[in-house]
């Protein structure tokens, strides 16, 4: 469950009230919280939570989850530094004692709202000399040693492990046998839409592996759906359907696309 489904309708309400006070406003987003949803025929009324899908409910839970915020700018930086997009946040934090105040007061804080911590995704970790990394808004964060000057680390980050797997799964599907009557270039036309909103965001980091695998399992799809569009069987594409033929077809290649910024890390 996520935050926009758990928000306690009275305390948002109470944290808007604080600076709007026009009564038709408050009661146009009183009813618009409590709009049912329709479903298998019934309408369910929730008690809690911000309607699915609605244009205004990252704006209702970003006010709910600003008591997060305050309860960070109340405390300067003895629990840490806060980071929060919608409802993912990360506390940076310089010792083990102050990560754990740091998940206390998180948890306080999110309480007064009606919500809590998901105990699946929240952890402390230890970034110290590449020991542990954490996902953060699909990118992987870790420390990694630089191979040219030793002893000096970097915070780096790239497309996470489930990110890696959702593009796979997007490819895989726009890549079916079931397109083999499909001309190739409407195809690619396709995957070409898929491939430049992922690798747009995820380029601005240390992406150039994590691309290149990616660049690699695309030009394997097309080959196998270009052998199954002619009828042949093995694997082919790897002398027939070769890089030429893949740059012919005018599919968006990631590698080189990387807008490399490190971060530095003393440790």
């Amino acid at each position: 469950m996520s935050s926009f489904d758990a928000i306690n309708h009275d305390t948002l309400m109470a944290d808007i009230s604080r600076r709007v006070i026009d009564r038709q406003m408050l009661k146009l987003l009183r009813c618009w919280l409590r709009a049912g949803i329709f479903e298998g025929g019934v309408i369910t009324e929730p008690g809690v939570g911000t309607p699915q899908g609605s244009p205004i409910s990252p704006l209702l839970a970003n006010i709910a989850l600003h008591r997060l915020d305050r309860a960070w700018h109340a405390e300067d930086r003895r629990t840490g530094t806060l980071v929060r997009y919608a409802d993912d946040f990360v506390v940076v934090c310089r010792t083990a004692e102050q990560a754990k105040d740091a998940w206390r007061r998180a948890r306080m804080a999110l309480a007064e709202a009606g919500l809590s911590m998901s105990p699946e995704k929240t952890r402390i970790v230890e970034l110290t000399r590449s020991k542990q990394g954490f996902d953060f808004l699909g990118f992987h964060l870790r420390k990694v040693e630089s191979w040219k000057w030793r002893g000096s680390w970097y915070l780096q980050r790239w497309p996470s492990a489930r990110a890696m797997k959702h593009i796979r799964a997007r490819i895989r599907q726009l890549t079916d046998r079931r397109y083999a009557a499909t001309e190739l270039e409407i195809v690619v036309k396709r995957l070409n839409l898929v491939l430049r909103g992922w690798g747009n965001y995820f380029r601005g980091g240390n992406s150039a592996r994590k691309f290149s695998q990616i660049d690699s399992y695309v030009h394997e799809r097309l080959a196998m759906l270009a052998s199954a569009k002619h009828g042949l069987t093995g694997r082919h594409w790897a002398s027939r359907f070769n890089g030429d033929w893949r740059r012919r077809l005018g599919v968006h290649a990631l590698t080189g696309t990387v807008s490399y910024r490190p971060a530095h890390a003393p440790r």
